[in-house]
């Protein structure tokens, strides 16, 4: 794992979703009928808003950690999508074994010469690219785009248009980095660690970031719910130098927000202007919960590279 090359990897990713949505140009028919979709990690933070959507549409699908013991039986109606970037998670190998022969196997990954490709009916590429620093990135993005071409009723085009409203608001993130960074770095890096909150509909930008503050820099960081916040991590704002990157757009970001004024938490927003907060992020587009739920997770993984770059050896854990 690399830092630099991870913030190479970051500068690229308007560029790498321009090319996603070129290929998602391409006719392709969405899937129909009961879809279970499997993955770890960032896999599975990226499909979890997408099934909820499609859920919330009257598709029957869900979403499901690979590792479970406890997966619906094989059945001739049942796709399953398999989500692995680099094709070789042995909990997702693992998963699929049980589904061959029955309904449809589908493998999004990025790399499409992999066990996973190999094993599945159909191979969807990710089209990320190398990730060289190491850090699923790009591909934690690019996951939600196919996701989203697969399973949306408005399918491929859609996505497509959606990746490039995104690639033109990461660049605007990137371009502007050097007016927020600084500010959102200092307001985030407490000695109890980094607390980040989004809505449901997009709570892997919580999840994604705090992985990225563990993965890169190797930070305490955890990610909730915002609603779900008042019922979980509220009491560590009692005792904490709590520090929170706090992605904008839930119904309930009154109540958290009132906590940590309350107790003088330092927080950030993101996607809109928040009373108190430290220092705020904006990016063209960001009332739009696709184009945010692709774009803000870059504030948190640009983060994670400075921290990262300043300390690749991890010195603070010995303070």
């Amino acid at each position: 794992m690399d830092p630099t090359a991870f913030r190479a990897d970051l500068d690229e990713v308007p560029q790498a979703l321009e090319r996603l949505a070129d290929k998602l140009e391409e006719p392709r028919a969405p899937l129909t009928g009961r879809t279970l979709v499997l993955g770890m990690g960032s896999s599975a933070y990226a499909a979890a808003p997408v099934v909820r959507a499609a859920r919330a549409g009257g598709r029957p699908a869900w979403v499901e950690l690979a590792s479970t013991a406890l997966l619906p039986p094989p059945a001739d109606d049942l796709t399953v999508v398999a989500v692995s970037a680099t094709g070789s998670s042995a909990e997702v190998l693992a998963a699929v074994e049980q589904y061959a022969g029955y309904g449809r196997l589908v493998a999004v990954t990025n790399t499409p010469d992999s066990p996973l490709a190999h094993t599945a009916d159909t191979v969807v590429t990710l089209e990320a690219g190398v990730e060289a620093g190491g850090v699923a990135c790009r591909t934690y993005r690019h996951t939600i785009a196919v996701l989203l071409a697969l399973l949306s009723p408005a399918g491929a085009p859609a996505a497509a248009a959606l990746c490039r409203r995104a690639a033109t608001a990461s660049a605007a993130l990137l371009s502007a980095v050097d007016t927020w960074l600084d500010p959102v770095s200092a307001a985030l890096d407490g000695p109890h660690g980094t607390f980040t909150l989004a809505p449901a509909e997009r709570l892997g930008s919580a999840q994604q970031s705090a992985l990225m503050l563990r993965e890169g820099p190797r930070r305490l960081a955890y990610a909730a719910e915002t609603g779900d916040w008042s019922h979980v991590d509220v009491y560590l704002t009692k005792t904490y130098d709590y520090r929170a990157l706090l992605f904008a757009g839930s119904a309930w970001d009154g109540p958290a927000l009132d906590w940590m004024r309350q107790r003088g938490s330092t927080y950030v927003g993101v996607g809109a202007e928040l009373e108190g907060a430290a220092a705020t992020v904006r990016f063209p587009g960001d009332d739009d919960p696709w184009v945010s739920l692709l774009t803000e997770v870059l504030v948190g993984e640009l983060v994670a590279h400075r921290w990262w770059q300043a300390d690749p050896a991890f010195s603070w854990a010995a303070r």
